[in-house]
């Protein structure tokens, strides 16, 4: 649409040369979205494992059968238990669908039943793993069960929840019909500074659910300070650091960062309507 010669931007600014010109707000979301997963090493591989994860369970209807058979049997104990509560709301049929490359609200749900329904996808992952009939996809679920039970994919997944369920609430707002540029604007900028403050101050607490999390499901937690190694990945790649380095400078800031500065860069008609 903003095409420079034939775009629609163009055909009217051509009719109507005063006219002012405001990209879809919800759709410059969208593409903030889109340059950083792409442009961050981290993310990107996070979401292309994602993409192997729900190739492997959601093959056949036989596998998304074990999954729903899975889940309602720990639903039913965890019941049983007193660990969670008997409402129709909480307890509703999960799924992993596949996320749409241009519908981020879409990742954010997948990465949301990923990490709920993470010990039903350990369980199947396990027994499709052990299964003779499964032999030939052996290769693929062997490495699939190694990368989910990796601190690096628990970490990933857990930053992609946050960052994606700060921008999913932008991004409804934002599609609302009676939007105008000023209350954009706020929105946009509160955005911001609930990104800087994770930046500030959130990085402690953020870490411990992470830690929880592999404490509950027996995810070997590394030593912050030793030497980072990346999994699956080569050495080489990487520079010399400690994995506090790593996961605290180079991926959770990293990323809130980008974040922070596509919203700048993608958002710059509003900040000059502002001036």
């Amino acid at each position: 649409m903003k095409g420079e010669v034939k775009g629609l931007k163009t055909l009217i600014i051509k009719e109507t040369p005063f006219a002012y010109y405001v990209h879809c707000f919800a759709h410059q979301l969208q593409l903030v979205l889109v340059v950083v997963a792409k442009g961050d090493v981290g993310a990107s591989t996070f979401f292309v494992n994602v993409s192997r994860l729900l190739n492997i369970v959601g093959v056949s209807c036989k596998r998304h059968d074990m999954l729903r058979d899975v889940r309602a049997r720990k639903l039913k104990k965890a019941l049983e238990l007193g660990e969670i509560e008997s409402e129709s709301r909480l307890n509703q049929e999960m799924g992993l669908a596949r996320p749409g490359d241009s519908r981020w609200g879409s990742h954010y749900r997948t990465v949301l039943h990923i990490i709920d329904m993470y010990s039903t996808i350990r369980e199947v992952l396990i027994t499709l793993g052990n299964d003779p009939t499964q032999r030939d996809d052996w290769p693929n679920i062997h490495a699939m069960v190694l990368i989910l039970e990796s601190f690096e994919f628990v970490f990933n997944a857990h930053l992609m929840l946050v960052i994606l369920g700060y921008t999913n609430e932008l991004s409804q707002s934002l599609q609302k019909r009676d939007q105008d540029i000023v209350n954009a604007m706020t929105l946009v900028g509160v955005a911001k500074i609930r990104f800087q403050q994770l930046r500030s101050n959130g990085w402690e607490d953020f870490l411990e659910k992470v830690k929880s999390f592999c404490i509950k499901f027996s995810i070997d937690i590394p030593a912050m300070d030793s030497k980072y190694e990346p999994h699956g990945r080569s050495h080489r790649f990487y520079p010399i650091q400690t994995i506090d380095d790593h996961y605290r400078r180079e991926v959770y800031i990293g990323i809130i960062d980008r974040i922070h500065q596509e919203l700048e860069n993608r958002f710059d008609e509003i900040f000059q309507v502002r001036i």
